[in-house]
């Protein structure tokens, strides 16, 4: 059972965890009923979160029968990387001055925690570790933009992605090595200012999850 402090906001955060988790498989369907009796509210928070979600682009409405969970093409994919890459990376290596802004050691040690056990999760293959930690590791690398509107877009963005690679990582087995891992030197190259090193980096980790999408579809 849910508290109802909250409430929309804590059903979208379920739903979403269970989507992220491979639990709600794409195409899946379902109604607000259901959703309501699983966790035992009513039918208006669940019908709110249902609309953010369908906002975030993790839900289609299905006329008349309720919600699916959003399918996503490999297009899709390489679209959402690249819509990343226009924004994140513009801002982070055509910007260099705006270091400034995190000269302070101190900026970055949380930063630096997230990008710690994410990539200790990477390393040892464990998604539902890595999922969590790479999410929270970009939103906070994001907010060092000091502009919510575009860490809010990346966020929604890289949250699709995962939507779309667990399904098929999940039938992988195995996945230590496989999944990128290079959080703690993207941060060193950020707060030291090194626009080369940050180009660099940001080109490896969108050529590796566009190679592994494109092997899982293959697959």
């Amino acid at each position: 059972m849910i508290q109802r402090s909250t409430l929309r906001e804590q059903l979208a955060d379920a739903l979403r965890e269970e989507i992220l988790a491979g639990r709600l498989a794409p195409d899946a369907e379902f109604t607000v009923r259901e959703i309501a009796e699983q966790y035992g509210v009513s039918a208006t928070p669940v019908r709110e979160a249902l609309v953010d979600l369908s906002a975030q682009g993790l839900l289609e409405v299905e006329q008349h029968r309720g919600y699916r969970i959003k399918q996503f093409s490999l297009v899709d994919f390489e679209q959402m990387v690249e819509a990343q890459a226009l924004v994140s990376d513009g801002f982070l290596c055509r910007n260099p001055a705006l270091s400034q802004h995190w000269a302070e050691p101190e900026t970055f040690t949380s930063v630096r925690r997230r990008a710690v056990a994410a990539r200790q999760a990477a390393l040892a293959g464990d998604l539902d570790i890595l999922i969590g930690y790479d999410l929270r590791y970009w939103r906070e690398l994001d907010a060092l933009m000091k502009n919510p509107h575009i860490g809010d877009f990346l966020d929604r963005l890289r949250v699709r992605c995962w939507a779309y690679l667990v399904p098929a990582l999940r039938q992988r087995g195995r996945l230590a090595g496989r999944l990128w891992a290079g959080h703690l030197p993207l941060t060193d190259a950020v707060e030291h200012g090194d626009v080369t090193e940050t180009r660099l980096l940001l080109g490896e980790y969108r050529s590796h999850i566009l190679a592994l999408a494109a092997e899982l579809d293959t697959a």
